[in-house]
């Protein structure tokens, strides 16, 4: 829809401009909920942007080995930042890596953490499903109910709008549970689990969904076994809580 941004003389692509503002919202996020949840906030805010730098260099790194031939004569192109070559699983795995390490090294509870750490998740998403509506290329498939959006001269579910009402309700369910929440992982989990369920039903809607060679939308998949594993540790940490008191 708006895949630049004219500031002056300068054209920036939208979609990065999203990211980094969503970054500097996710961290501020994770600061603001460890203070809510009387955690070290300057700890947590390190390890969170020591995974967000870490990612997003492994995911430039990982897209450069990957298409290295275009690379080759090329080499500013590698740091140039503004680029859309990034490879996001080969990010996620190593900002995974990175804050993990990062907790052991600092011996940070688990639980508590991820508390902490699941609303600046969710901002991030939302920021991802922001940008890819003002100037990425995600689309949903074609509608005509009244609430559709104009993508290449055709109706189409704005899925990237579902996605941000799905974190959305993440982020609120975290903020109304996390006073009186009943154990540490709670909000983490639930969380995990409304986004998750959310992403499947809005996946269904989206045109060019990741698919397997059996047509099978690969992000369903991993998000129902995310919501069904985020439910089930739940139940087990609730019972656990339970038959101590």
């Amino acid at each position: 829809m708006f895949p630049t941004l004219h500031i002056g003389p300068l054209s920036l692509p939208t979609a990065g401009v999203m990211y980094i503002l969503g970054a500097y919202a996710a961290l501020t996020a994770i600061e603001r909920a460890a203070g809510y949840l009387r955690q070290d906030a300057g700890r947590l805010y390190n390890l969170a942007g020591l995974s967000l730098l870490a990612g997003f260099v492994g995911a430039r790194l990982t897209f450069v080995v990957i298409y290295w031939p275009a690379f080759r004569n090329d080499l500013l192109g590698i740091v140039w930042p503004l680029n859309s070559g990034y490879d996001l699983m080969g990010g996620l795995v190593v900002a995974l890596v990175a804050g993990f390490f990062y907790g052991r090294f600092h011996q940070l509870n688990p639980w508590p953490t991820l508390d902490a750490l699941v609303p600046g998740v969710l901002v991030g998403l939302l920021a991802v499903s922001l940008a890819d509506f003002l100037g990425g290329p995600g689309f949903g498939e074609l509608t005509n109910m009244p609430w559709g959006i104009t993508q290449f001269s055709v109706r189409r579910h704005p899925v990237q709008i579902y996605e941000i009402l799905a974190a959305l309700l993440a982020l609120g369910s975290w903020w109304y549970l996390h006073q009186d929440r009943l154990f540490d992982g709670q909000l983490f989990l639930l969380s995990t689990a409304l986004y998750s369920g959310g992403r499947l039903i809005t996946d269904a809607f989206r045109e060019n969904a990741w698919l397997s060679a059996n047509g099978i939308h690969l992000l369903q998949v991993i998000c129902l076994a995310l919501m069904l594993l985020s439910l089930y540790l739940l139940t087990q940490r609730a019972e656990t809580v339970n038959s101590k008191q």
